[in-house]
């Protein structure tokens, strides 16, 4: 599909209009004849003790599949059954919350992989529409992540210009068009994922809180040491360490009001890999990562905000076949469960790697630790 030509910065949200549907997307459409399960409100969930357990990987569970396409966005119009079929794989294994497959639906990733920003709109509706079509198949209780995933490169309020940085109204404008139609769709709460920027966490918050949604902000960090205190410090590619997170979200310049962190209920780690220190990839990583987030949270007097982790399974490798294989088993990283648990995350998931059998032996570790908790 040619992109078309609407510039950026051109109002997105009000110029692409109602998605439009063609015969190949009627059967996609298929399932939504069926009635839609109703569960019980996010917030009341979020005041229970036990830890919800998230899904894993997306992507690499459509590679596994052989499906590989420009963006991954677009398996919602083309393999809306394998889309299906990969929230329920979730599913079954025990997440009780599932993220939407539009971590890169917005028009900056759909114009930069060369396919129509137009269909953005559709392609977000799609995605819930399929999530739902797999909660509601399980009868099972199950929340509804909408996906947010960062612009496709550095954004002017990082860069210092246009010039090689995204404008800072194209980036708002690509998320609230995301962001509403997940909104309006359905989806029970807004996940902000893989955040390289907190300034760009910022602007998504800022039109996330208009939902009215409860919000979850990860960022995705990497390893760095202080010269002067040699002190482990967790930063993001533009130097963002949990503290800076705060102080972002507490201050005006992207809000006019300086109040949202009150608008967060969850903050949080994900994805994270180091290729020449095992300490601080997969699960040691969000175990650090948690403990840091938390004590960025005490230090700045924050609570009644609760914390999410979801890892890559170690660092991705090529085998012999020349496949992707990831490092760290379902065992293994579910070995790291309690420890996450008592660092602090109350949502509990994987990032690239993870599988539905990662999920299960979390569901599993999870549920032992609950119970020994509950006994001891």
């Amino acid at each position: 599909m040619k992109p078309k030509p609407l510039p950026l910065g051109s109002g997105w949200y009000h110029e692409i209009g109602e998605p439009k549907t063609t015969e190949r997307d009627v059967k996609s459409l298929e399932h939504l004849n069926e009635p839609q399960g109703k569960i019980k409100n996010f917030r009341e969930r979020l005041k229970l003790d036990e830890p919800i357990l998230y899904d894993g990987g997306f992507g690499s569970q459509l590679f596994a599949r052989d499906i590989e396409l420009a963006n991954s966005a677009l398996a919602n119009e083309l393999h809306p059954t394998t889309v299906i079929d990969i929230h329920s794989d979730y599913i079954n294994a025990g997440a009780e919350a599932v993220g939407t497959n539009t971590f890169v639906a917005s028009p900056l990733h759909l114009e930069m992989a060369g396919q129509d920003i137009a269909d953005a709109q559709q392609l977000t509706r799609l995605a819930v529409q399929h999530a739902k079509a797999a909660a509601e198949q399980s009868e099972k209780e199950v929340y509804i992540a909408g996906s947010v995933g960062p612009s496709p490169g550095a954004i002017e309020a990082d860069s210092g210009d246009t010039t090689f940085g995204i404008a800072n109204k194209d980036a708002r404008e690509a998320h609230k068009l995301v962001i509403h139609t997940l909104a309006e769709e359905g989806v029970d709460f807004l996940c902000l994922e893989t955040m390289f920027s907190a300034k760009e966490a910022a602007i998504a918050v800022d039109i996330a809180r208009e939902t009215g949604l409860p919000i979850a902000v990860n960022l995705t960090y990497k390893w760095t040491k202080e010269r002067r205190t040699g002190k482990v410090i967790y930063r993001t590619d533009w130097g963002n360490s949990p503290a800076d997170l705060l102080e972002i979200l507490t201050n005006s310049e992207f809000s006019g009001d300086g109040a949202l962190l009150d608008a967060v209920s969850i903050l949080g780690v994900n994805c994270g890999a180091e290729s020449r220190r095992d300490e601080h990839t997969g699960m040691p990583y969000a175990i650090v990562g948690t403990q840091q987030l938390q004590t960025a949270l005490t230090e700045k007097g924050v609570n009644g905000k609760w914390m999410m982790a979801y890892p890559n399974a170690g660092m991705p490798k090529l085998d012999k076949n020349h496949n992707t294989v990831y490092t760290q088993t379902p065992n293994e990283m579910a070995s790291h469960i309690p420890a996450l648990i008592e660092a602090g995350a109350y949502l509990i998931g994987g990032c690239c790697g993870t599988t539905p059998k990662h999920i299960k032996a979390f569901r599993e570790a999870i549920a032992s630790y609950h119970s020994a908790q509950n006994n001891g």
